[in-house]
């Protein structure tokens, strides 16, 4: 196991806007850089399982005969229960050890994973994707804590450049890589081969993981928050499950009322968060914590943009695959050029402005997606009813851009701004669970928006006025968090 050294790196002050002054030893783990790519592996495996499944989804239903709810809880049982438990997988990481947890969430995935290959029929996989959703949610939180906790502050946006560089390598190889696996059918395994492959990635990242994470590290005596866990991933399951299954199922009066209940139940569970932590006890989430200006602005800019961007993602893919035409794995392809200028930005260019311009960077990555998906808008409105591939590629690039700059540097402007480490995890765990609830209501909004204009007929010109209006609302979307983005203090750490 390798030693601790001793790095001197500035801590950051409480207040959001205090620039620091003073600094203080930091311990910092001198395999940090070998065991980052084991760590990032959770966050490439969650995102590749996202995307995989919209390539798969035809497959699906000729083998598995899964009809349109079906395939809908296929897709959005994963993300819903990933969403819904991230928070108390942040929380468990903290109480019980974020190695610990990591490894455990890996190994499950893994398991899950291979059940889901199993599957012998559509609502089986429905059961297993939800699980699978919950596995990801056990290990994806104690990668950022990780992070926050193994590296001194100087070192941290390198880490988070990486960070958001594996979020757009993993979705993009969802889309081009589970095309592949199709396309190879190894062993005559089909659409099971995109869940087998996690399994030997998961048990090689936990060996790993396990011989190199540091064993020492700090517990703290208190107890999971049942009442806080509950209620934080009842409220979210209340929203996101009509909204997953809603528009197939033709909105019936039970998804209002399960999605009126969530907003009763997310204040009753806030309200109870917020006196237990009063009272000095330990909540799953620590309401004081949400309530600081650079959190809150954190989690509605990463949420915002990733609402527009998964949306944008699965109406490009629609219009694509079903409007032009085009193979799963040409479709994927063409999402080749996004998910580099996505990883290529989060990598070199995401650190470097903001070195130059503090959290202003997220103005300037939530502008970039706006120019790219004003670029769409405009190839799309001057081209008629045909529309080129190529066209589109200079638009999906700098929407890339944007995302890569705007969610590294969101993730590491919150992790900066005082977060103490017994809560790494719990912030880790909310930073990631308003991305993945982004994901989830923007795959349902600009979804919703798309095949309202596309009607029944479906020919190719319907569908590039479909995208048209999903685009318009996309915009729309990122106007917000353009907005939270201009609150934020222009530094938060110097």
């Amino acid at each position: 196991m390798s030693t601790l050294e001793t790095s001197t790196a500035p801590i950051p002050l409480p207040a959001d806007d205090t620039e620091t002054s003073r600094t203080e030893p930091t311990p910092a783990f001198a395999a940090r850089w070998r065991v980052l790519p084991v760590v990032l592996s959770a966050m490439f495996m969650a995102m590749f399982d996202w995307f995989v499944v919209n390539v798969a989804a035809s497959s699906l239903q000729h083998d598995l005969h899964a009809g349109q709810s079906a395939l809908e809880l296929i897709v959005g049982g994963y993300g819903f229960a990933f969403a819904s438990a991230l928070i108390t997988g942040g929380r468990l990481g903290d109480l019980f050890g974020h190695r610990r947890m990591f490894i455990l969430g890996m190994l499950a995935f893994g398991a899950a994973s291979l059940l889901c290959g199993l599957a012998p029929n559509s609502w089986t996989l429905v059961a297993f994707r939800i699980l699978q959703g919950g596995t990801a949610a056990m290990m994806v939180p104690q990668l950022l804590a990780l992070i926050n906790t193994l590296f001194p502050i100087a070192e941290r946006p390198r880490a988070m450049a990486a960070y958001g560089a594996t979020i757009g390598l993993g979705a993009v190889a969802g889309q081009v890589l589970g095309g592949l696996l199709l396309e190879a059918n190894l062993f005559g395994w089909g659409w099971r081969t995109v869940f087998y492959i996690n399994v030997p990635i998961g048990l090689a990242a936990a060996a790993l993981a396990a011989r190199w994470l540091p064993r020492a590290e700090a517990r703290h005596r208190t107890t999971l928050d049942p009442v806080g866990a509950l209620g934080i991933s009842g409220a979210l399951a209340l929203l996101l499950v009509p909204v997953t299954v809603g528009r197939p199922e033709g909105w019936p009066l039970w998804t209002w009322i399960s999605m009126a209940a969530s907003v009763p139940v997310a204040l009753l569970t806030a309200g109870y968060e917020a006196g237990l932590g009063r009272r000095g006890g330990a909540p799953v989430l620590d309401m004081s914590m949400v309530r600081r200006r650079v959190f809150s602005a954190g989690m509605l800019i990463g949420g915002g943009y990733l609402t527009f961007f998964a949306g944008f993602m699965l109406c490009l893919t629609l219009l694509l695959q079903d409007g032009l035409g085009l193979s799963p794995l040409r479709a994927g392809l063409a999402f080749a050029p996004l998910g580099l200028c996505f990883a290529g930005s989060s990598f070199f260019l995401a650190r470097r402005v903001a070195d130059r311009i503090g959290n202003r960077v997220m103005v300037a990555g939530v502008g970039a997606g706006l120019l790219g998906a004003l670029i769409v808008l405009i190839v799309l409105t001057c081209s008629g009813r045909e529309v080129s591939v190529f066209a589109l590629v200079p638009g999906m690039m700098i929407v890339g851009v944007g995302n890569g700059l705007t969610l590294p540097s969101v993730i590491g402007a919150v992790l900066s701004s005082g977060i103490p480490p017994e809560q790494a995890g719990m912030a880790a765990g909310a930073l990631t669970t308003s991305q993945q609830f982004g994901n989830a209501i923007g795959a349902t909004i600009l979804g919703t928006t798309f095949f309202a204009v596309l009607g029944p007929a479906g020919g190719a010109g319907d569908y590039v006025n479909a995208m048209r209006a999903a685009a318009l609302v996309g915009l729309a979307v990122l106007l917000i968090a353009l907005a939270a983005a201009f609150a934020l203090p222009r530094h938060t750490v110097r």
